[in-house]
């Protein structure tokens, strides 16, 4: 667990009404796997009481567990996965250890605004948050089931899971190319299975108009896995409907990053979502990684994130802002084992950042490390939709 005085959650308010706010909480490794539901139930409300958030500002929750098939069911009875009444909330849940000794931990995003969002549970998969005519689609727990037998089963769960998220922007009035921010995609054994997810990706990308003469999605393709023992893929995504020219632009510095393409990969680096009074920075799963696509800093953990964190704060240059912009960090690490150098070098670099580090192998072997996460920039752009 992080140590006392750990920053539990980071806000950003602009000049406009809206407040964010972003809430991590990690159990004591020494309690039960009851008793440590319980106490991030406690503490979230802790944090989330002392921010002066009230419940039905939550918008989205991830739980992050050591072992889903067995934690799940307790997880979904518990209030982290209930929704408030006529208020309801996104939740993921997904298998990725952390590595603090906790068997569970919670990412959890809330919206603190005069007048609540309207939000609309669209499908126990969906949910729809309306404001400033704007639609913000949080769509979480995507995953295949059963697939056809005759077809290679990672190409074709990857598919049905895209599917699945394309069903619930049609229904909206959105699209794939045009709506969709962020995805985050989960593999189990990625050593082995994460070239048929990227080949069937880049199938249906192209299918719907996303190439590289327009542009992809902001990603995460890492280890984890869902609730069922049979889904080898799984799928969180972040969409919004409503947008106008000119709001969403893609973040990349070449000096220190090639394009995902170069490597026959189809994601975008970042993603930028500008607003009237303020920028969204979804960046991407990023690793140490050269401007030529080579991995860097072979077998040395603390040199790739290091490496990590300068592609990072290069993207966010790219986008008007820097790591000190960051609301959390999500870190994932191929071998537990280093996980007391990197907490101790990000205890260092970036002590007041909310982060979580959890097991999760990246889509190369070399790369020991990848992080990942959402910045918060004023902007002034009154010819844009408020947020």
């Amino acid at each position: 667990m992080p140590a006392e005085g750990d920053t539990p959650a980071r806000s950003f308010r602009g000049k406009g009404a809206t407040g964010e706010h972003f809430l991590f909480v990690e159990a004591p490794g020494a309690l039960a796997f009851p008793e440590q539901v319980a106490f991030v139930c406690r503490r979230y409300e802790e944090v989330r009481t002392a921010l002066g958030l009230a419940p039905e500002t939550a918008v989205f929750r991830r739980v992050f567990l050591s072992d889903v098939l067995n934690q799940a069911a307790l997880v979904r009875e518990s209030s982290l996965a209930a929704d408030f009444p006529h208020s309801p909330v996104a939740v993921s849940i997904i298998q990725q250890p952390p590595l603090s000794g906790a068997k569970i931990a919670l990412l959890a995003y809330h919206l603190d605004r005069p007048e609540p969002p309207l939000k609309e549970r669209l499908s126990v998969k969906h949910m729809l948050v309306r404001h400033d005519g704007l639609g913000h689609l949080w769509s979480t727990r995507l995953c295949a089931g059963a697939c056809d037998a005759s077809a290679d089963p990672v190409e074709a769960q990857t598919r049905e899971v895209f599917e699945e998220l394309i069903g619930a922007l049609t229904a909206q009035g959105g699209t794939l190319r045009d709506h969709c921010i962020r995805t985050w995609l989960y593999i189990k054994n990625v050593d082995i299975f994460y070239q048929g997810l990227v080949d069937a990706r880049t199938e249906i990308f192209t299918r719907h108009g996303l190439t590289p003469a327009t542009h992809y999605l902001a990603s995460t393709g890492i280890e984890g896995a869902c609730a069922h023992r049979s889904d080898l893929v799984s799928m969180d995504a972040y969409s919004i409907l409503g947008l106008v020219p000119g709001q969403v632009t893609y973040l990349n510095d070449f000096e220190y990053l090639c394009p995902t393409q170069d490597y026959h990969v189809t994601f975008e680096r970042g993603t930028r979502v500008a607003y009237a009074d303020r920028a969204h920075l979804f960046i991407s799963g990023t690793a140490s990684i050269d401007r030529l696509g080579r991995v860097v800093h072979l077998g040395d953990v603390l040199r790739q994130l290091d490496q990590a964190l300068a592609n990072v704060d290069a993207l966010m240059r790219a986008g008007g802002s820097g790591l000190a912009d960051l609301m959390y960090l999500i870190v994932y690490l191929r071998d537990p084992a280093d996980y007391p150098r990197i907490e101790a070098r990000l205890r260092e670099r970036l002590p007041n950042l909310p982060r979580i580090i959890v097991a999760g192998a990246v889509c190369r072997p070399e790369w020991l490390i990848e992080v990942e996460g959402v910045g918060i920039v004023a902007d002034h752009r009154p010819d844009l939709p408020s947020f």
